[in-house]
């Protein structure tokens, strides 16, 4: 199966980010802590050059702690400012708002020396569909979101939130690129949900999700669905239908309502802690 999703709706938002930039000190880019390299738009570090860098791992609390610790050296050792977060939690954004902080030192210090007190941080939201941008924005703002005027972008419909005295945001939508290179990359786009559904096969996504979790999380879907775990991945898929009744009309199995369970299992972290990959795997 071919993965590919490219909406033209995306073209237009890819220009008005692009328009944007000038505004902006900080780019906070969220990914999905299962698949942090994956669910990173390369078009973003072409966008966000010579800005203040700030990456958010998000739905961390879908994986390991393991996996979170060597996303965060990972992107460490590149250069990057680190924060692990649940943006459903609204817990974990002082530490966000502490590292936005310190990822902008450089900045308050440059108006200090030019007599330029209290301009907030710019800061612009990016990251691909499903990625939690909007979760993260209403937890983040809370009940003191409130769109700010005044200032180029506004007029053009962009949103301005403010945050607080020292931050503002410019929410963007979701954006992938034109073409997967690596089919692997939309594979794992397709997993988590950042492809419309409608335009994928779901029987065929599932089997390879059943069919990775069988190789590095042995004893998960025998412990989930109550099966064996032996046989192909389509043997296994029948006996998680056999399990959980899945049925249709004439008393026959219902293999699409078994994959969308399946799917729908991994996404919400019902399954189990799920990491599709890891910096060594991927060099």
């Amino acid at each position: 199966m071919q993965y590919q999703w490219y909406p033209g709706h995306m073209t237009k938002a890819k220009r008005m980010m692009q328009e944007d930039i000038k505004l902006i000190d900080l780019v906070i880019e969220l990914v999905d802590a299962r698949i942090p390299l994956s669910s990173r738009n390369p078009d973003i570090d072409q966008l966000g050059q010579n800005k203040f860098r700030m990456i958010i791992l998000n739905k961390a609390d879908l994986v390991s702690e393991k996996s979170n610790a060597a996303w965060s050296e990972y992107f460490k050792s590149k250069g990057y400012f680190v924060v692990q977060l649940d943006a459903r939690n609204r817990s974990g954004m002082k530490q966000v708002n502490a590292v936005i902080e310190k990822a902008c030192q450089e900045k308050f210090e440059r108006d200090r020396k030019r007599g330029i007190l209290n301009r907030p941080v710019r800061a612009m939201v990016v990251g691909i569909p499903n990625v939690g941008k909007s979760t993260f924005i209403n937890s983040f703002a809370g009940k003191a979101c409130t769109k700010t005027g005044n200032k180029p972008g506004v007029t053009k419909g962009k949103q301005w939130i403010r945050l607080n005295k020292n931050v503002e945001l410019l929410d963007t939508p979701g954006i992938l690129w034109p073409k997967f290179d690596d089919q692997q990359v939309g594979l794992r786009l397709a997993l988590i949900g950042s492809m419309n559904d409608e335009v994928l096969n779901i029987h065929e996504l599932s089997m390879e999700l059943i069919g990775y979790v069988k190789v590095h999380y042995p004893g998960m879907l025998k412990e989930r669905y109550g099966i064996e775990e032996e046989g192909t991945a389509d043997e296994i898929l029948t006996s998680i239908a056999e399990a959980r009744k899945c049925i249709k009309k004439g008393n026959e199995l219902d293999y699409d309502k078994a994959a969308s369970l399946v799917l729908d299992e991994f996404r919400s972290g019902t399954l189990g802690k799920i990491t599709l990959e890891l910096p060594e795997r991927n060099g």
